[in-house]
């Protein structure tokens, strides 16, 4: 299955497991109005089409004693593979990084990460972006509230 061979069943399927990715087949078959075993073939296929990338729990930052998130846009000092490639290695091996989106435009990065308090934030920027070789800027803003559409 490519992605242009998506139809109505198959976004009613992304849109039901999008929400609650822990839908049964049973479950999302009877949501979708198909019969089970039609549901987990059109399932195993949208995996297979990468229309799915995978089942994820979210987790809620502040049960892991992360008070506050914030996006810390980046700007690289140089552009090249080897800076970029550093960087993004860098930021995943954080603990408190929870996504890196490489971008286009005036920002290079922008990274969403957790911190305990503004302080930490505070070492988190300093010890952690600043620092890099590779970083020419950055710009901090915190996230008040985080909603899935």
């Amino acid at each position: 299955m490519e992605f242009q061979d998506i139809d109505r069943t198959d976004k009613a399927i992304l849109e039901a497991l999008q929400n609650d990715g822990r839908l049964s087949n049973k479950q999302l078959a009877a949501k979708i109005g198909l019969a089970p075993s039609s549901c987990f073939e059109r399932v195993r296929k949208l995996v297979a089409s990468g229309a799915i990338r995978g089942f994820h729990a979210e987790i809620n930052p502040a049960a892991l004693g992360y008070a506050l998130e914030a996006m810390i846009a980046v700007r690289l000092r140089r552009h090249s593979r080897e800076h970029y490639d550093a960087f993004r290695a860098g930021m995943l091996a954080l603990d408190e990084v929870k996504a890196v989106h490489h971008l286009a435009g005036e920002n290079d990065f922008l990274v969403h990460v957790m911190a305990r308090n503004t302080d930490d934030l505070r070492d988190l920027a300093l010890d952690h972006f600043i620092t890099r070789p590779e970083v020419g800027h950055i710009e901090t803003w915190l996230i008040f509230e985080h909603v899935r559409g």
